[in-house]
């Protein structure tokens, strides 16, 4: 009997495929559930498994595009007869000694479904498994990743057990069930010890014994097509190569590589450079994702201008200098400039509330707090974690929070509920250099202060040039809802209070 492989749908919008590689070569014999094929669609990765033993006949190659339903393969299961798939006596009993762990547990199995993130996630990537199908997790053990579009969840197994994975990767939705764990009394030391020392079958064919051996992961996959590394000797389940196999290798290559690899299509003229013209392409995130569509809803939907000022940092430099030492014995915290802009912004919006509202449809809402988002670069891409109430809170309180923030924007432990809501925004892009810029405010709110870096630059002060440390500003905000007048004016507050943060620490 010919067994058609065909192309699954994968969702109501996704109609086509493309074919990323084939594990298996044509003519190949393959196992039940072996991995043949790995399929690329716009919303997910996904792996196809064999659906039953016999040989491939591959109808599509790799790098087509292909709709869904479409003929990509043929196994021919005839071919069993001829002794190729035979099950391993070995197989066999491996099959005989799961059966019996699981009954010799509680048996219970335990569902992984995808957790509520917050009130507007409705859906989430599968970033990485951490354990393989079919391995033995330990309670409480970290066995899945998943990524929204405002953070990083880390799920653990509520029980030790063996784990069925039943989605591998992809966007799955909230309370969707994407594995299994059948919980057992045994622990994995346990199991090891009372597991059957077994002699391979002569008869059996090498792939029937491994199968996945040295087939990486799709998350795996990803790591080592970044850092073209072609081997990585797999710790998961029959061999197969986990994520954390290809990291680990990527550690080891960075240590001990002196050459970089040569790309293979070179130049028809020979160049004096000679260096390396390498081109790879990367799936975006799910955060880089939301992010791109936020910030293009922005600048379609919004009447974006931007006002510009300059600020004299002497002051404030001044304070800093005389009491950042007794400011961090006191606070256990270091005192930067992003609390007397926070600070400054807070005073700012409470006299200017039109910067501080949001348009709804035909209406504007406004507010009478200061929810300030602190834009955060993280090694995932730029997340606005938020400052509740900045109004009523003193420096080293602003101090504190930001730094909680950054750190655990770094660990990616940030929660949606640290990044839902928020009323205004300061993006600092002088950490990294900038000298001036014109940011994009982040909808729905109107407004956004772009702070930059100090410049040490001549400056006229009652009368005579002085050099000072300038720090140029700006505002971006929402025309539609708010005047030049109100912008250039909020702007000006900021300002005037910087350069004079006696009045901002008295509230004047």
């Amino acid at each position: 009997m010919k067994i058609e492989i065909k192309v699954p749908a994968a969702g109501e919008s996704v109609t086509e495929a493309d074919i990323a590689s084939w594990s298996k070569a044509d003519g190949d014999y393959v196992e039940l559930d072996d991995i043949i094929l790995e399929l690329e669609t716009d919303k997910a990765s996904l792996e196809i498994a064999a659906e039953a033993a016999g040989k491939l006949s591959i109808k599509a190659k790799e790098g087509e595009t292909v709709k869904v339903g479409q003929v990509i393969g043929v196994i021919d299961t005839e071919a069993a007869e001829n002794g190729k798939a035979a099950a391993p006596e070995s197989a066999k009993k491996e099959e005989k000694k799961t059966e019996t762990k699981a009954k010799s547990g509680s048996g219970k199995v335990i569902e992984i479904t995808v957790p509520a993130a917050g009130e507007s996630v409705s859906e989430a990537d599968i970033a990485s498994w951490s354990k393989a199908d079919g391995d033995y997790v330990e309670q409480d053990e970290v066995i899945v990743e998943l990524e929204t579009d405002k953070a990083s969840l880390e799920m653990t197994a509520e029980v030790s057990g063996q784990l069925k994975i039943l989605v591998q990767e992809g966007t799955v939705k909230v309370g969707q069930v994407i594995g299994k764990i059948t919980e057992s009394s045994e622990t994995k030391s346990e199991q090891d010890k009372t597991a059957p020392v077994e002699t391979k079958a002569e008869s059996a064919p090498e792939k029937g014994d491994s199968y996945a051996k040295g087939v990486p992961s799709p998350a795996a996959a990803k790591i080592m097509a970044e850092k073209n590394i072609d081997q990585v000797e797999g710790s998961g389940k029959d061999g197969r190569v986990t994520k954390a196999d290809a990291l680990n290798a990527t550690a080891k290559s960075a240590e001990t590589k002196s050459e970089t690899k040569v790309d293979q299509q070179k130049s028809s003229e020979p160049t004096s450079s000679g260096g390396s013209r390498n081109i790879r392409k990367e799936k975006m995130t799910r955060i880089r994702r939301t992010i791109s569509n936020r910030l293009v809803e922005a600048q379609q939907t919004a009447a974006l201008l931007t006002t510009f000022n300059e600020i004299d940092m002497h002051e404030v430099m001044e304070i800093r200098k005389k009491y950042k030492e007794k400011f961090k014995e006191k606070h256990q915290v270091g005192l930067g400039f992003m609390s007397f802009f926070t600070k400054a912004a807070a005073n700012a919006l409470l006299e200017f509330p039109i910067l501080n509202a949001q348009v709804d449809d035909e209406s504007i809402i406004y507010h009478d707090f200061c929810d300030i988002g602190i834009a955060v670069a993280t090694p995932r891409g730029l997340v606005v974690p938020i400052l509740r109430n900045v109004e009523g809170m003193n420096f080293h309180q602003v101090e504190s929070q930001i730094l909680n923030f950054a750190i655990k924007g770094r660990d990616g432990h940030l929660t949606p509920d640290d990044m839902t809501g928020g009323t205004f925004t300061i993006t600092n892009g002088g950490t990294f250099g900038s000298m001036m810029s014109t940011p994009i405010i982040n909808r729905p709110q109107s407004a956004i202060l772009g702070m930059h870096n100090i410049v040490e630059r001549p400056t006229v002060v009652n009368g005579e040039i002085k050099i000072r440390p300038i720090m140029y500003v700006a505002v971006t905000y929402d025309h539609r809802i708010i005047d030049g007048s109100d912008a250039v004016r909020f702007l000006v507050k900021i300002k005037e209070l910087v350069e004079d943060p006696t009045r901002l620490m008295l509230n004047l």
